[in-house]
């Protein structure tokens, strides 16, 4: 028998990438690549992107293999019957037909296979549980701070799919950040890592990113500091909400941002810890414990994992 794989596609707002993954969730190494996304390219590039790193992945593709499926994972809001999407920051692109897109190329070369789609905060909080730190828990929520921030949730021992877990769109009661899809009160707005930048910047600090953040942290600047502090005050609030609503045990932080400092999730724990309600203040805030591999890998448990997804496509 041919060994299995599936080809994993994660699409976002500045790149799209594909490789093929293995049934214990290793990448294959040569058959990864990414292309551009963005606002400024056309859905025609968009498509040229697409289709650029799906090809790359197949062209290697062992012989000893056979791909099983495939598995998208995209910025949202999606609609996953439909395997269409409108991602905030691609405004070109309004309920796209992704998922036709790669099926209708794909079905020249390979059998017609499974083409499963979902938006990427289910991706993520499916990597989490399967080769991640968050691996046995039942009921879980997954975040990602980075460039923006979202997330998923595993209830039961099974996803939340659809367009639940967007966390990075909870309001906030207390702070006002940079403007994001039009309102300045929501978790993205406040705490994402170029908007913790921004407000560091307003507060009189020369640094650019969230890498000269993190060095501002460790030499003691002060500014750096009170914005790692406003950062996981921000998002403790957040998860205390999103706690509140859908009971979990656990909350896995992955992303760029997310590693600014070792500090910053330990003060994310302190702040949910400070909430009057026990089934709040109970909850454990972990890493992730995430490869920069997740997406794809999450991506690809879609095919690999599909009786943890609540909603069959």
């Amino acid at each position: 028998m041919a060994d299995e794989l599936v080809l994993a596609i994660d699409l976002g707002g500045t790149k799209v990438e594909a490789a093929l993954v293995d049934p214990a969730g290793s990448v294959l190494a040569e058959s990864r690549s990414r292309a551009p996304t963005g606002a400024q390219s056309s859905s025609a590039d968009l498509d040229r992107s697409v289709l650029q790193v799906v090809d790359h992945a197949l062209a290697h593709v062992p012989d000893t293999a056979e791909v099983i499926g495939v598995g998208i994972a995209a910025a949202g809001p999606v609609d996953e019957k439909a395997g269409t999407l409108s991602p905030i920051n691609i405004p070109q692109w309004r309920a796209y037909p992704l998922r036709d897109l790669v099926s209708g190329h794909i079905r020249t070369t390979l059998r017609d296979i499974p083409v499963h789609f979902h938006r990427d905060g289910v991706a993520i909080v499916m990597a989490a549980h399967w080769i991640g730190a968050a691996q046995g828990v039942d009921n879980l929520m997954g975040m990602v701070i980075s460039t923006g921030i979202g997330g998923g949730f595993i209830i039961d021992g099974r996803v939340l799919a659809g367009n639940s877990g967007h966390i990075g769109q909870i309001q906030l009661s207390g702070f006002t950040g940079e403007v994001s899809i039009g309102s300045r009160t929501t978790l993205e707005s406040v705490a994402s890592g170029p908007h913790t930048v921004a407000w560091a910047n307003a507060q009189g600090w020369t640094g650019h990113t969230g890498e000269d953040l993190a060095q501002a942290y460790r030499n003691g600047d002060d500014i750096a500091r009170r914005a790692v502090v406003r950062t996981s005050e921000a998002v403790g609030q957040a998860i205390c909400s999103a706690a509140a609503l859908v009971e979990v045990d656990v909350v896995a932080i992955g992303g760029g941002f997310s590693q600014v400092t070792p500090d910053l999730l330990p003060m994310i724990q302190d702040v949910v810890e400070q909430h009057p309600l026990q089934y709040v203040s109970r909850v454990r805030v972990i890493d992730a414990g995430l490869p920069d591999t997740a997406p794809l890998v999450g991506a690809a448990a879609l095919v690999y994992r599909r009786d943890h997804v609540g909603l069959r496509t």
